[in-house]
Protein backbone atom coordinates (compact mmCIF):
# COMPACT_ATOMS: atom_id res chain seq x y z
CA UNK A 1 0.00 0.00 0.00
CA UNK A 2 1.31 3.69 -0.71
CA UNK A 3 0.53 6.50 1.62
CA UNK A 4 1.83 9.78 1.41
CA UNK A 5 1.53 13.17 3.46
CA UNK A 6 2.68 16.44 4.71
CA UNK A 7 4.48 16.22 8.25
CA UNK A 8 4.37 19.59 10.15
CA UNK A 9 7.75 20.44 12.41
CA UNK A 10 6.35 23.87 12.93
CA UNK A 11 2.62 23.84 11.84
CA UNK A 12 2.00 26.24 8.52
CA UNK A 13 5.70 26.95 8.20
CA UNK A 14 8.15 23.67 8.68
CA UNK A 15 6.68 20.84 6.31
CA UNK A 16 8.30 17.75 4.67
CA UNK A 17 6.10 15.56 2.18
CA UNK A 18 6.45 11.65 2.21
CA UNK A 19 5.74 8.90 0.46
CA UNK A 20 5.69 5.19 1.75
CA UNK A 21 5.10 2.05 0.60
CA UNK A 22 4.36 -0.35 3.08
CA UNK A 23 3.22 -3.97 3.76
CA UNK A 24 1.01 -6.19 6.18
CA UNK A 25 4.44 -8.35 7.01
CA UNK A 26 7.93 -6.89 7.40
CA UNK A 27 10.29 -8.22 4.15
CA UNK A 28 14.29 -8.73 3.93
CA UNK A 29 14.58 -5.32 1.97
CA UNK A 30 12.05 -3.76 4.59
CA UNK A 31 13.66 -0.81 6.66
CA UNK A 32 15.12 -1.26 9.99
CA UNK A 33 15.88 -5.08 10.33
CA UNK A 34 12.72 -6.69 8.28
CA UNK A 35 10.42 -3.84 8.06
CA UNK A 36 7.39 -3.21 6.44
CA UNK A 37 8.88 -0.07 4.70
CA UNK A 38 10.51 -1.04 0.99
CA UNK A 39 10.21 2.23 -0.14
CA UNK A 40 10.36 6.29 1.59
CA UNK A 41 11.29 9.12 -0.08
CA UNK A 42 11.01 12.59 2.05
CA UNK A 43 11.61 16.19 0.94
CA UNK A 44 10.66 19.60 2.54
CA UNK A 45 7.38 20.56 2.07
CA UNK A 46 7.12 22.27 -1.96
CA UNK A 47 10.80 21.40 -3.16
CA UNK A 48 12.09 19.24 -5.38
CA UNK A 49 14.91 17.84 -4.11
CA UNK A 50 15.13 14.93 -2.12
CA UNK A 51 16.15 14.39 1.63
CA UNK A 52 15.49 10.68 2.08
CA UNK A 53 15.32 7.96 -0.48
CA UNK A 54 14.82 4.08 0.67
CA UNK A 55 14.14 1.77 -2.37
CA UNK A 56 14.72 -1.21 -1.10
CA UNK A 57 18.25 -0.23 0.12
CA UNK A 58 19.48 3.45 0.98
CA UNK A 59 19.84 5.77 -1.69
CA UNK A 60 19.78 8.68 0.38
CA UNK A 61 20.19 7.61 3.84
CA UNK A 62 18.80 10.14 7.05
CA UNK A 63 20.67 12.92 7.00
CA UNK A 64 22.19 14.00 10.65
CA UNK A 65 19.29 16.80 10.57
CA UNK A 66 16.92 16.79 13.55
CA UNK A 67 13.85 17.70 11.37
CA UNK A 68 14.11 15.36 8.92
CA UNK A 69 15.37 12.67 11.97
CA UNK A 70 11.93 13.70 13.33
CA UNK A 71 10.18 13.17 10.21
CA UNK A 72 11.79 9.63 10.04
CA UNK A 73 11.10 8.17 13.39
CA UNK A 74 6.81 9.49 12.68
CA UNK A 75 7.26 7.52 9.99
CA UNK A 76 8.88 3.87 11.05
CA UNK A 77 6.75 4.38 14.21
CA UNK A 78 3.83 4.64 11.91
CA UNK A 79 4.33 2.21 9.20
CA UNK A 80 7.07 0.03 10.34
Amino acid sequence: MWSEGTIWIVEGKVGHDYWVKHYEEGSEFGIENNGRISKLSIRKHSETKWLVNYDRCWDIPVPDNDEVRAVYNILIQKYN
